[in-house]
């Protein structure tokens, strides 16, 4: 029998989704930290106790990917806990973390597909999120920035 996930909350899966994205390149550097906190800070299904919540949330989802099926796991408890209408709201947080570092590796790519199957994200709704993404970071010499 397959071992179940603790339910979280679906704040506390965008948290887990984008904490996922930002370790999957072996290391969560500190544009993706400041990222992830300004996600908090400013997207509306976010409360203040989420932010004061963060750090014991991101040590909650460390502890589930460390253990075996790690990433499946947050995986299926972020698919759980988040409701279709906010899908694309947590792609949307995740585009916003993995692109923060201004280097998108092969790992961060398969995570993104990975996540993108596990929100059912249709593949036209992740081209724009990704592009918007790509807009946002856009500097006036026409460099990501």
């Amino acid at each position: 029998m397959a071992e179940s996930v603790a339910s979280i909350t679906a704040q506390e899966a965008v948290i887990y989704l984008m904490v996922l994205t930002s370790a999957s390149d072996g290391a969560i550097k500190d544009e993706e930290l400041r990222t992830i906190g300004r996600v908090v800070r400013s997207f509306p299904m976010f409360s203040d106790n989420d932010e004061q919540r963060l750090v014991e949330t991101a040590g909650a989802c460390g502890e589930l990917m460390a253990s075996e099926g790690g990433l499946h796991k947050v995986l299926e408890a972020a698919a759980a806990a988040l409701p279709g209408h906010l899908g694309e709201t947590a792609y949307a947080a995740v585009v916003d973390v993995v692109t923060a570092d201004e280097n998108l590796d092969m790992t961060e790519i398969r995570v993104l597909e990975l996540i993108r199957n596990a929100l059912d994200i249709p593949d036209d709704g992740a081209a724009a999120i990704e592009h918007a993404a790509r807009a946002r970071h856009m500097t006036v010499d026409g460099v990501n920035a």
